[in-house]
C-alpha cells in the first residue's frame, strides 16, 4: 500500500509540473525568475474551477494570504548598487552600458525613499482583484445575508492594507457582511510565529549548502565586462557576485511597480535562468520539505496549521476565516499542507526544478484557500474540503474518488496525526 501511494503521489507531482520545463517556463514568462518578486497578476489561472459535487454547497472558507507586491526591504538593496555605480562613474569606469545603468538607478531611486516594504499600487490591485475572484467563484460565501467574515493580519503595514483591499471588495459585493479585521501582536503566534529552536538548529546546514549553489551559479564575468571598462577595479573595489545578485533583486522586483524601467535585459538568459535556480534551491532549503535538512522546516507553520483546524471545527453556519501575512508563512504551510508538488523531498538539488518550483508557490499576492462543503438542506453525507493555491484546484496528501474534493474528517486525521508525529519528535 505504502508502495502505490507513493508512485501516486510521483504521478501526481509530474501531472501537476506538466510538460514544460522551468527553463521553458522562464524563457516564456521572464517575471517568473522573479521568485517571490513574482507579481501575482502576471500568473492568473486559465482553468475554471471544478463545480460542487451533486447535492453539496461550499459554506466556509479558511484562507493565508500573503501580502501584495511591495517595495524590497532593505536600504541598501536600493543604495548600495547606486554607490557602487556613482563610485565607478566618478573614477571613469564605467561603459556607455553602465551609465545606462546608473541613470536607471538614479531615476528609480526617489520613489524608493521612506517606501521600504511599503505595498505597492501593483500589490493592491493584485488584492482587489483576487476579492472579486472570491465572490464570483463563491458566492454561496460572500453573497449571503450578514456573512460573518473574520479577516486577520500581522502587524507590517502592506498585510494590513492587503486585507483591506481584499475586504473592500467582499463589501462591495455584499454590503450586508459583517466584517471582523483584526491586527495585534496578541495573533503573531499563528500569523507569523518564531522558529522553534528544532527549525534553528537547521541555520548552518542550510546556509552553507546555499552558498555552495550561490558560488556555482552566479556568473559576473560577462555582465561586468558590460558594466565597467577596467576589470582590475572591478577586481579590487567589487565583490562581484554580490553586486550582481544585487542588481538581479532590483531588476526583477520592478514588476512590483508601474513603470517602464527595466533592467531584466541586463541578464542572458542562462544568467537568468542561474540566478532564479539558486534562489529556487535557497528557498527550498529554508523554508520547503528539503531532506536536506530533515525535512522539517514547513513546521515552522505549526501553529498556523493548529488554528486552521481549530477554527473550523467551530465552523456551525455560513462564513470566511481571512489571514494576512508573509510567503515566509505560505510557502511553508504550503509544503506542510502538501499541495500538489510542495511536500516533494529531492535529494539532487541539481535537479530540484523537475520537480518543485517556486514561482509556483509564493509570488506576491499568493494564497492559500481551502474551501469546505456540506450536503444541500434535505441532503446528506461527509463534509469535504478542496484547496486552491493561488486559486488554482490542488491535489491533497489523501486518496479521493472525486477530486478535487476530498474528505475533511479524513484529512483532518492526517494532518492531526502528522502534527503529533513531529511533536513528539521534541520531546
Amino acid at each position: 500500500m505504502k508502495r502505490l501511494l507513493s508512485i501516486l503521489t510521483m504521478t501526481a507531482v509530474a501531472l501537476t509540473i506538466g510538460a514544460q520545463t522551468a527553463r521553458e517556463e522562464i524563457s516564456a514568462n521572464i517575471y517568473l525568475a522573479g521568485s517571490n518578486y513574482l507579481d501575482y497578476d502576471r500568473q492568473l489561472p486559465t482553468q475554471k474551477l471544478t463545480p460542487a459535487p451533486k447535492g453539496y454547497e461550499p459554506y466556509y472558507m479558511s484562507h493565508y494570504g500573503r501580502h501584495g507586491s511591495r517595495w524590497l526591504i532593505s536600504e541598501n538593496s536600493y543604495i548600495g548598487p547606486l554607490t557602487t555605480m556613482r563610485d565607478a562613474d566618478s573614477q571613469g569606469k564605467l561603459t556607455q552600458k553602465g551609465k545606462d545603468v546608473l541613470r536607471i538607478l538614479e531615476e528609480f531611486y526617489p520613489c524608493t525613499i521612506d517606501r521600504l516594504g511599503d505595498l505597492s499600487t501593483v500589490g493592491e490591485r493584485q488584492h482587489h482583484g483576487i476579492g472579486k475572484r472570491m465572490v464570483q467563484n463563491f458566492p454561496e460565501i460572500f453573497k449571503t445575508k450578514d456573512v460573518a467574515i473574520d479577516a486577520r493580519s500581522t502587524v507590517v503595514i502592506r498585510c494590513i492594507l492587503s486585507m483591506t483591499a481584499e475586504c473592500e471588495e467582499l463589501m462591495a459585493a455584499n454590503p450586508t457582511a459583517r466584517i471582523h479585521n483584526d491586527v495585534s501582536e496578541a495573533l503573531q503566534y499563528y500569523l507569523n510565529a518564531p522558529w522553534p529552536d528544532r527549525l534553528r538548529k537547521q541555520t548552518a546546514k542550510r546556509n552553507a549548502i546555499r552558498e555552495q549553489y550561490r558560488q556555482k551559479l552566479t556568473h559576473t564575468k560577462r555582465l561586468m565586462g558590460v558594466l565597467f571598462n577596467d576589470q582590475q577595479w572591478v577586481s579590487d573595489n567589487l565583490r562581484a557576485a554580490s553586486f550582481t545578485r544585487q542588481l538581479f533583486e532590483i531588476a526583477v522586483n520592478m514588476q512590483s511597480h508601474d513603470t517602464d524601467l527595466e533592467m531584466l535585459s541586463l541578464f542572458t538568459a542562462d544568467e537568468v535562468y542561474d540566478l532564479w535556480k539558486q534562489n529556487n534551491i535557497g528557498w527550498y532549503l529554508e523554508y520547503g520539505p528539503a531532506p536536506q535538512t530533515e525535512s522539517i522546516m514547513p513546521f515552522s507553520q505549526l501553529n498556523l496549521l493548529k488554528n486552521i483546524i481549530e477554527t473550523t471545527d467551530t465552523v456551525t453556519q455560513t462564513q470566511a476565516t481571512l489571514r494576512f501575512g508573509h510567503e515566509v508563512c505560505v510557502m511553508p504551510l504550503a509544503c506542510l499542507l502538501e499541495l500538489d508538488n510542495c511536500g516533494a523531498k529531492v535529494e539532487d538539488l541539481d535537479h530540484l526544478e523537475d520537480t518543485w518550483r517556486n514561482y509556483k508557490i509564493f509570488p506576491m499576492g499568493c494564497n492559500i484557500q481551502l474551501v469546505f462543503y456540506r450536503p444541500k438542506k434535505g441532503k446528506t453525507g461527509e463534509v469535504l474540503v478542496k484547496a486552491l493555491l493561488n486559486e488554482r484546484e490542488a491535489r491533497l496528501p489523501i486518496q479521493t474518488t472525486q477530486w478535487p474534493y476530498y474528505s475533511w474528517k479524513e484529512l483532518r486525521q492526517y494532518y492531526l496525526d502528522k502534527i503529533q508525529r513531529f511533536e513528539a519528535g521534541n520531546k
